[in-house]
């Protein structure tokens, strides 16, 4: 698969999310797919966005950069939503935050197989304790 057919590829999986089109899901996703290591399946995949659906109702997820080196795409996304919770096991609870995440997928057949993701939990940390910085930095 050349690199502009795979970044294409990856962009309607990324408007599925956002859809939160979950039917169609095992169209961009194999059915054996790793996340971080860990094959949860594409039924395990499915739970696990579904879930941060519930917990931030609004996720949306925003493409900054993708290169695309077949079978491989390394994408920064950025994220501005209100989780209702603790979020990464921080206290967020209905305060917006903006974050990036760093993410990494490997193609098979046209699907993601593989999925490495880090998000800049520091950011947010960053965001939740802004008296204890600001405190930091008088002089």
């Amino acid at each position: 698969m050349a690199s502009t057919e795979l970044s294409r590829l990856y962009r309607d999986y990324i408007d599925c999310l956002n859809q939160q089109d979950w039917d169609a899901l095992p169209n961009f996703v194999s059915e054996d797919v790793s996340h971080n290591g860990r094959r949860i399946g594409v039924s395990g995949y499915r739970a696990m966005l579904e879930k941060d659906f519930r917990e931030i109702p609004d996720l949306a997820f925003r493409i900054v950069l993708v290169v695309a080196d077949a079978p491989v795409i390394a994408s920064r996304l950025s994220f501005a939503c209100t989780p209702i919770g603790e979020f990464l096991g921080l206290p967020v609870n209905g305060r917006k935050v903006q974050f990036t995440e760093n993410v990494f997928y490997t193609y098979r057949q046209g699907k993601i197989r593989d999925v490495w993701s880090v998000i800049d939990k520091a950011a947010i940390e960053a965001q939740l304790e802004p008296k204890r910085m600001e405190a930091e930095a008088a002089p």
